[in-house]
């Protein structure tokens, strides 16, 4: 396993980012469960993306408490950076205008209100018992109706769902917002835009899904490759100078303007 914070690769640097993290989420148990779903892979553009340990030395797993600490230590030390993790960051559109919400910021505090899975004993499955369904299993967003094989953020209890990360991963990422420093910092894409100002970190969301095959899955588990591939991916649209292709879908500008609010998957063209 490599350190949490890798060695800099030094001389000429063609490409944007300076290092690339693929996490593979889950939102099984609580907060502070160590589950050996909850996969970071980290890397930098001379080397493979290789598993990163969990801060308690004496853990064998990462818990959701501890890799959204990790992930903000990365964007404050790190610059540029980019983090890709697999949950859905946000809801259909629909559920922005039954909410009368018209901000990814005002959805995220909206969510937050009602969905407290950020405390450390709090499970998904309490917060259903207590919350309607924020929509039906079939409701999807634009990016999910552009590739096959997504599923909705509220169809749970599934072989392949992301429900339940999502779910689980929204509170961490509004407290990733929150920090004034990370977000002087940071583009959450595509809510800041689709183009990302040179300098500057990234956090999106990806599916391993779309590029698993890609990559030789040797000895790791399916958690840990899909971890890998999606740190393996980024690298390598990035050191081929492709990857600002990503970020610009081709989208007319109504499905722009609803990607701004519903997010969009990185690697979904």
């Amino acid at each position: 396993m490599i350190s949490r914070y890798p060695d800099d690769h030094s001389g000429t640097r063609l490409n944007a980012f300076r290092h690339y993290i693929g996490i593979d989420y889950s939102g099984a148990q609580a907060p502070v469960s160590r589950l050996r779903q909850l996969q970071v892979y980290a890397g930098d553009d001379s080397s493979e993306p290789e598993a990163v340990a969990p801060y308690d030395a004496a853990a064998r797993n990462w818990c959701r408490k501890e890799v959204a600490r990790y992930v903000r230590d990365r964007l404050l030390a790190d610059r540029p950076i980019i983090v890709a993790i697999d949950h859905g960051f946000s809801f259909p559109i629909d559920y922005f205008q039954r909410s009368d919400l018209n901000t990814w910021d005002g959805f995220l505090r909206h969510f937050c209100e009602r969905w407290s899975t950020d405390r450390d004993h709090m499970y998904v499955d309490f917060g259903r018992r207590e919350n309607p369904p924020g929509g039906k299993a079939t409701d999807l967003r634009l990016c999910e109706r552009w590739t096959q094989g997504a599923k909705s953020v509220f169809h749970f209890d599934v072989q392949g769902s992301v429900a339940k990360s999502t779910h689980a991963g929204i509170p961490w990422l509004k407290q990733l917002r929150d920090d004034p420093r990370i977000k002087a910092r940071t583009h959450f894409w595509p809510y800041d835009g689709f183009s990302v100002e040179a300098g500057r970190s990234v956090v999106a969301e990806s599916f391993p899904s779309l590029f698993r095959r890609r990559y030789a899955r040797g000895e790791r588990t399916a958690d840990e490759h899909d971890a890998y591939v999606l740190a393996a991916w980024l690298k390598d649209m990035d050191t081929r100078g492709t990857l600002a292709d990503y970020f610009n879908p081709p989208l007319t500008l109504p499905e722009r303007r609803q990607a701004r609010l519903e997010g969009w998957i990185l690697g979904v063209r």
